[in-house]
C-alpha cells in the first residue's frame, strides 16, 4: 500500500511540473472546456508504464517538464504534396508563419486560427473543442490529450460546407532544438460536404497534437499525414473522430524517422451505414539512434450496418520497435457491423521487435469482424524469383517492402496523392540500403 501511495505521488507531482511549464490560455469559447480538461489531467496523472496502455511505450520524455533536444535536418528533395495545387498553412515550432502560408481562402471552406477565434465568447468550434477529446477518455484515460486540450495556444478551426476543389495542407516545420508545440485542430463537415486535409513536417523536438473531426450525415473526410525527417524528434498525436449517418471518415499516416511517435485515433460511429478507415506505413531504422513508434487505435460501433477498417504495417531494421494497439468495440444493436483489423511487421533484422495488442469486444450478434497480427521477414522465395529474373538484390527488397506496404496505401482514395506517399517511400528505402 505504502509503495503504491509513493507511486501515485511521483505521478502526481509529475504531472504539476508539466503543467507548471504551461502557458494556459484564459478567456474566449474555449474557456470551459479548457477548464475541464485541466481538472481531468490533474485527477488522473500523467501515463507512467505499468498503465495497461502504455506498457509497450515509456512516455517519460513526453511528461517530461522540458523537451529533450532535436535538431533540424535539411529537406531531402521537394517537399511532399510541392506538385499538389492545395492550400499550404505553416507552423514552425507550433507558431503560425503567415508569411510561408497562402491566403486562408478556399471555397466551402471556412478556415480560422484558434488564437484569434478564441477571443469571442460565441464560435460554432464551442460546440467541438474539446468535446470529442474528452468523448475519447473512456474507457480508456488520455491524459497527453487533455493536457492539449487544457493549453494549445494554436491551431486550426475548420468548417467544410461544400466541396472543397483542392486539399487543404498544414506543413509544421521545426527550427528550435527544444520547440515544445502543442497544437489543437477542429474540423466540422457539415451534411453532404468533402475535405481532404493533408499534413507534412517533424512540427518540433517534441510535439503534442489534437485533431478533433465531426463528419455530419453524407459527409466525406480524407486525411492524410507524413510525419518524418528529423530523427530525434517526439511526438504524440491524437485523432478524435464522429462519424454520421452514412458519413465516410479515411485516415492515413506515413511515419519515418523519429526517437519515439505515438499516434492515437478513437473513431465513433454514431450514425447508420457509415464507413471509417484508419490505416498507416511506419519505416524505422535504428542506425541513427532509438526508433519507437505506436499505433494505438479505438473504434467504437455503435450505429447499424457501418462499416470500420484498421490497416496497419511496419517495417524495421537495426533494432527498431513497433507497436500496434488496435481495438473494436460494437455495442449493443450496432448489427450488421462489418469491423477488420490487421497488424503486421516485416522485420528485416533479428534486432528488431513488433509488439501488438489486437482486440475484439462486441455486444451484438449478427456482426462480422475480425482481426489479424503478423510478424515475418522478407520471403526468401520472392525475393529469389525477382534475384533469378535480373533484379539486383536492393532493388527487390525494395520492391518487397513496397509490395507489404501497399494494402496500407491502398486507403488514399486520391490516386496522385498515394503516388506521391509511394515516390517518398522508394526516396527513404533508397537512401538506407544496407
Amino acid at each position: 500500500m505504502t509503495a503504491l501511495v509513493k507511486k501515485d505521488a511521483r505521478r502526481i507531482d509529475a504531472t504539476e511540473a508539466r503543467i507548471a511549464t504551461l502557458t494556459l490560455p484564459s478567456g474566449g469559447f474555449s474557456a470551459p472546456a479548457r477548464a475541464d480538461a485541466l481538472a481531468r489531467l490533474r485527477a488522473a496523472g500523467l501515463p507512467v508504464r505499468r498503465d495497461e496502455y502504455w506498457k509497450f511505450t515509456d512516455p517519460a520524455a513526453l511528461n517530461a517538464p522540458e523537451a529533450t533536444a532535436a535538431g533540424a535536418m535539411a529537406e531531402i528533395g521537394a517537399p511532399l504534396f510541392a506538385e499538389r495545387d492545395r492550400v499550404r498553412i505553416v507552423f514552425n515550432d507550433g507558431v503560425f508563419d503567415a508569411d510561408a502560408s497562402d491566403d486562408l481562402s478556399l471555397a466551402g471552406v471556412e478556415i480560422q486560427r484558434l488564437a484569434e477565434a478564441d477571443r469571442a465568447d460565441l464560435h460554432w468550434a464551442r460546440d467541438l473543442y474539446g468535446v470529442l477529446e474528452a468523448r475519447g477518455q473512456s474507457p480508456v484515460l488520455r491524459p497527453h490529450a487533455a493536457l492539449n486540450t487544457a493549453a494549445a495556444s494554436d491551431g486550426l478551426l475548420i468548417r467544410v460546407t461544400g466541396t472543397a476543389p483542392k486539399p487543404l495542407h498544414i506543413h509544421y516545420t521545426h527550427s528550435g532544438e527544444t520547440a515544445d508545440a502543442i497544437l489543437h485542430h477542429c474540423v466540422r463537415v457539415e451534411p453532404g460536404a468533402e475535405l481532404t486535409l493533408l499534413e507534412t513536417g517533424p512540427a518540433a523536438a517534441r510535439f503534442n497534437k489534437v485533431l478533433e473531426v465531426d463528419v455530419a450525415e453524407g459527409g466525406r473526410f480524407h486525411h492524410v499525414r507524413a510525419q518524418g525527417r528529423d530523427h530525434a524528434r517526439r511526438a504524440i498525436t491524437h485523432v478524435f473522430a464522429r462519424v454520421g449517418r452514412e458519413a465516410l471518415f479515411k485516415s492515413f499516416t506515413l511515419t519515418v524517422n523519429g526517437v519515439m511517435t505515438r499516434n492515437e485515433a478513437l473513431i465513433e460511429i454514431v450514425g447508420d451505414n457509415a464507413v471509417a478507415h484508419v490505416a498507416g506505413a511506419a519505416l524505422g531504422d535504428g542506425k541513427d539512434g532509438s526508433f519507437h513508434h505506436d499505433d494505438t487505435v479505438f473504434v467504437t460501433h455503435d450505429a447499424v450496418a457501418c462499416e470500420s477498417r484498421q490497416v496497419f504495417k511496419k517495417v524495421l531494421k537495426n533494432g527498431a520497435t513497433g507497436v500496434f494497439q488496435g481495438k473494436i468495440l460494437v455495442k449493443p444493436g450496432a448489427q450488421k457491423t462489418d469491423g477488420y483489423q490487421i497488424s503486421q511487421s516485416l522485420l528485416l533484422d533479428e534486432d528488431s521487435q513488433f509488439l501488438a495488442k489486437p482486440e475484439l469486444e462486441i455486444y451484438a450478434d449478427d456482426v462480422k469482424c475480425s482481426h489479424g497480427s503478423t510478424t515475418g521477414a522478407i520471403d526468401e522465395t520472392a525475393l529469389f524469383y525477382l534475384r533469378s529474373r535480373g533484379v539486383p538484390v536492393e532493388d527487390a527488397q525494395t520492391l518487397l517492402i513496397l509490395s507489404f506496404l501497399a494494402d496500407a496505401i491502398a486507403e488514399i482514395e486520391d490516386a496522385e496523392i498515394a503516388a506521391d506517399i509511394v515516390a517518398r517511400l522508394e526516396g527513404w528505402l533508397a537512401r538506407r540500403r544496407r
